[in-house]
C-alpha cells in the first residue's frame, strides 16, 4: 500500500472577530494548556469557526488541491497543518519532513544581500553552511539574479524578490509533506514554467498539498481536490467534478448576477426572448436556442452571434450564423428562430452568454442582449491548462513507419 503521510481527522479551528474577547479567550485557553485540558469545542460569544470537521488522507505521490473562494478557510487550514496554529479540536497526524512554498521572500532580511538572505532561510531550515553553500549557484542560476545577488533585497523588485524566495524554497528542501500556498501566481511565463517543472519533481515523491484559483493547474496536478467553503470542506476523488463544483459556487455569485444584463431592442423590432432548449448541455452534442422576435415591418437578412463567457468574463466561444450558408429572415409579425451549435466543445462549468442580431452586411444592431442568462455544460474530461476549448481527441491518425 502506499504510505499515508498526512491524516486530518474531525478538525476544527475558530477564531474570534473581537480583539479584546480574542486575547481574554486567549489567557483562559493558555490556563488549560498548562493545566492539561482541551479549550472548548462550543463557541463563545463573538466566535466563528474558521475549520470544522474537516477530514481527509494524502499518500506519498498524490496531490489533494484545496480550493474555493477568498475567506473560505484554506490558509487557516495549510497553517494548521504546518504546525503554526493548534487545532481546537480534532486530529493531525503527519509523517517525515514537512516543507511549504508560502508566502515567498517573507522572511528575508532588506538589508542584507541576495546571497546573504540564501545562508539565513538556509540555516533557518537546519542545513549546515557547506550544504546551502553547494546550493547558491543552483539558486542564483534559477532565480536568474546574475550580478544583483550580492545587491541588498530592499534594492529588489516585487518580482526579484519572489524569484529568490521560490528559487530558495524549491532547491533547499526535498519534504516528505509538500505544501503550496498559490505560489504560482507570479512572475513571466518562462519563470512559471521552469516553476512547474521543479514543483512536479517535488511532487513526484512527496505528499502535496496546493491551494491555487487557477484551476488549469489544479486539473493538471491534483489527483483529488477538497472545495473549501465557509471553513468546511467537500472532498472530490473526481478532480473535473471538484472544479465543476468551484465553477458553480462561483457562477453562484457572479455569472448569474443579471445585474451585469443589458437588453437592448432597435426598431423595427419591438420584442425578443432568447431561451435554452437544450435540458443538459453535455460537452460534444449540440445546443439549440430559440429567439422568438417582433418586427413592426419586414427586415429581411439578418446576422446572428452567440458568445459564451467563463466565470472571469472572458469570451470562451462565439458562433455567427455567417458560418452556415442558410439565410435566416424575419417579417413582420412574431417569428421564432431557432440555431443550433453542434458540436459544443467546453469544458466541464458555467457560462454566461450574450446574443446580438443585425442586418445582414451591416453592423446596425437589432438586438443586442450581453449577460442575459447562463449554462451549465459537462464534461467527462479534465480541462486542459486554462482554456475550456476541448477539442475532439480522435481527430488524428497514427502512423508506424519501419
Amino acid at each position: 500500500m502506499t504510505e499515508k503521510l498526512i491524516e486530518v481527522e474531525n478538525v476544527g479551528k475558530k477564531f474570534c472577530r473581537d480583539l479584546k474577547k480574542s486575547l481574554w479567550y486567549g489567557v483562559k485557553d493558555s490556563a488549560s494548556d498548562l493545566l492539561g485540558k482541551r479549550p472548548p469545542t462550543c463557541l463563545r460569544e463573538g466566535e466563528f469557526w474558521a475549520n470544522d470537521g474537516i477530514s481527509f488522507e494524502v499518500s506519498r505521490g498524490e496531490c489533494l488541491g484545496l480550493i474555493g473562494r477568498n475567506g473560505a478557510g484554506k490558509t487557516t487550514l495549510l497553517k494548521m497543518l504546518s504546525g503554526l496554529i493548534k487545532p481546537d479540536h480534532g486530529e493531525i497526524k503527519m509523517k517525515g519532513q514537512i516543507g511549504g512554498l508560502i508566502a515567498l521572500g517573507a522572511g528575508f532580511n532588506p538589508i542584507l544581500s541576495g546571497r546573504e538572505n540564501i545562508f539565513v532561510n538556509g540555516s533557518i531550515m537546519g542545513l549546515s553552511r557547506k550544504q546551502i553553500a553547494d546550493k547558491v549557484d543552483e539558486i542564483v542560476d534559477f532565480a536568474e539574479l546574475g550580478q544583483f545577488i550580492d545587491t541588498p533585497v530592499r534594492n529588489y523588485s516585487s518580482g526579484m524578490n519572489v524569484r529568490l524566495g521560490f528559487a530558495i524554497a524549491a532547491s533547499l528542501i526535498r519534504p516528505d509533506v509538500l505544501l503550496l500556498d498559490e505560489v504560482l501566481a507570479v512572475g513571466d511565463a518562462g519563470f512559471r514554467a521552469r516553476c512547474y517543472s521543479r514543483v512536479h519533481k517535488l511532487m513526484s515523491t512527496s505528499a502535496v498539498i496546493l491551494v491555487s484559483h487557477t484551476m488549469g493547474f489544479i486539473g493538471q496536478c491534483c489527483s483529488n481536490v477538497g472545495l473549501m467553503t465557509h471553513g468546511k470542506m467537500e472532498f472530490f476523488e473526481d478532480v473535473s467534478a471538484g472544479i465543476r463544483a468551484y465553477d458553480e459556487q462561483n457562477a453562484t455569485t457572479d455569472l448569474a448576477n443579471n445585474d451585469r444584463a443589458v437588453r437592448q431592442l432597435y426598431a423595427p423590432v419591438t420584442r425578443a426572448d432568447v431561451r435554452i432548449l437544450t435540458e443538459e448541455v453535455v460537452y460534444g452534442e449540440g445546443l439549440e436556442i430559440e429567439i422568438e422576435v417582433k418586427s413592426e415591418e419586414d427586415v429581411g437578412a439578418v446576422g446572428i452571434s452567440f458568445v459564451a463567457y467563463d466565470h472571469s468574463e472572458k469570451p470562451v466561444m462565439c458562433w455567427h450564423s455567417s458560418q452556415n450558408e442558410a439565410e435566416i429572415g424575419i417579417k413582420q409579425g412574431t417569428q421564432s428562430v431557432r440555431i443550433r451549435i453542434s458540436p459544443l466543445l467546453l469544458g466541464s462549468g458555467t457560462y454566461s452568454y450574450t446574443l446580438n442580431m443585425s442586418r445582414k452586411g451591416s453592423i446596425e444592431h437589432l438586438i443586442w442582449y450581453h449577460h442575459i442568462g447562463t449554462m451549465t455544460v459537462t464534461s467527462p474530461y479534465r480541462p486542459v491548462g486554462q482554456i475550456p476549448y476541448l477539442p475532439h481527441t480522435n481527430d488524428f491518425d497514427v502512423f508506424y513507419h519501419p
